[in-house]
């Protein structure tokens, strides 16, 4: 008893208490003022209070300065169970160059904001609920759109059904229902409950998180949002992801409301996304939130077309260099002389701190779904 009761808890903490991203931002996130496909930017860091009282880390990337007469869109990033605001870093290279705006947050119980547990979207729509009032009240904000990841898929799919105003949705590796995903878990990482008390465990788990996280996982079932949802949506998933079944993106998918499409692509749950990938998530944000022309910056070449990429673009090269990092690393979780050996070979352009985090965040993600798998 006292195994299994050891192994219930672990599984409750895998849902609500992941491990933690701990980060310096100045470290781990873009400079505050930077250089990306020959304009300059800027990040503004920011301060929002949820509902509940906790105070959320945010970060704005924007371009250095915008004309008093022009409103650009947004994109609000949205991570997933174990992440952090530092998982846009990716967006920003992939929307700054065709004039959209990122916001990003750590939610509650993530990243360095307040709160000690997640709740795999139910509490995170409101904190992102907090994003968009802020967004807003900014005159130079106008279209937003929101782009989310896992447990951030869900939120944005769970706020978007009482916002018909976000102007589209990129939804990467969503679930259908926490219940239903739980079950799924216990089978896929061969949790030690024997089959016909499976679903008394999960009872049990679920007084345990509502008891402590204060939410019912009952509750949590987009499948039932999505008929009702009108927003423009781009589905995305991994072919290979066992933690989130691609079934549960075709569920979705398939009772979704409003105008939809659907990008599969090679690899799990955790994997790089292709710049294929990547490409439809810029070409549908240009789309749905329309962002207009900014006045020349100067004489510096923009390698960027509009809605999509190039192979001379930023952006190539910073993913080309992320994988080249995971491949050397794949023999080790800690190897960190070789990740120094991945940033000295890459291009001498690309920000340190960038490629650093890039290397981090392979590194966090993984340990966690080896030590699971190999339970």
């Amino acid at each position: 008893r006292h195994a299994a009761d050891a192994m219930i808890e672990q599984f409750v903490n895998f849902v609500i208490r992941p491990p933690r991203s701990e980060y310096n931002p100045d470290q781990y996130l873009w400079e505050r003022e930077f250089m990306l496909a020959g304009r300059r930017y800027k990040r503004l860091d920011l301060e929002l209070t949820n509902p509940r009282g906790h105070t959320l880390k945010c970060s704005h990337y924007l371009p250095a300065s915008i004309p008093e007469n022009i409103a650009l869109p947004c994109v609000i990033y949205c991570h997933g169970n174990s992440g952090c605001r530092a998982d846009a870093n990716e967006a920003a290279v992939v929307l700054l160059p065709s004039n959209i705006t990122v916001f990003t947050l750590d939610f509650s119980g993530s990243g360095l904001s307040d709160g000690d547990y997640v709740s795999l979207g139910w509490h995170e729509k409101e904190d992102l609920k907090c994003a968009v009032s802020f967004l807003r009240t900014n005159k130079q904000v106008s279209r937003i759109g929101l782009w989310g990841r896992s447990m951030g898929a869900v939120t944005s799919l769970l706020y978007g059904a009482e916002d018909p105003s976000i102007a589209g949705m990129v939804l990467d590796s969503a679930f259908t229902n926490l219940y239903g995903l739980m079950l799924e878990l216990v089978d896929v990482y061969k949790i030690r409950v024997p089959k016909f008390t499976v679903k008394m465990a999960v009872q049990y788990m679920r007084r345990t998180i509502q008891k402590r996280a204060k939410f019912d996982i009952m509750d949590l079932n987009v499948v039932k949002l999505a008929p009702k949802t009108f927003i423009p949506a781009l589905f995305g998933h991994g072919l290979s992801d066992m933690f989130i079944q691609p079934h549960h993106c075709d569920r979705i998918h398939e009772a979704y409301g409003g105008d939809k499409s659907m990008v599969k692509f090679e690899g799990d749950h955790n994997s790089p996304r292709p710049q294929s990938y990547y490409d439809s998530v810029s070409i549908f944000f240009y789309n749905t939130l329309r962002p207009p022309q900014l006045p020349a910056s100067g004489s510096n070449k923009l390698h960027v077309k509009i809605g999509t990429m190039t192979n001379e673009s930023l952006f190539f090269e910073i993913i080309n260099g992320l994988r080249a990092a995971k491949t050397d690393a794949g023999s080790s979780s800690t190897n960190a002389h070789g990740f120094r050996n991945c940033l000295a070979q890459a291009p001498s352009h690309l920000p340190c701190k960038f490629l650093t985090w890039c290397c981090s965040m392979f590194t966090n993600s993984f340990t966690f779904f080896f030590q699971l798998q190999l339970r």
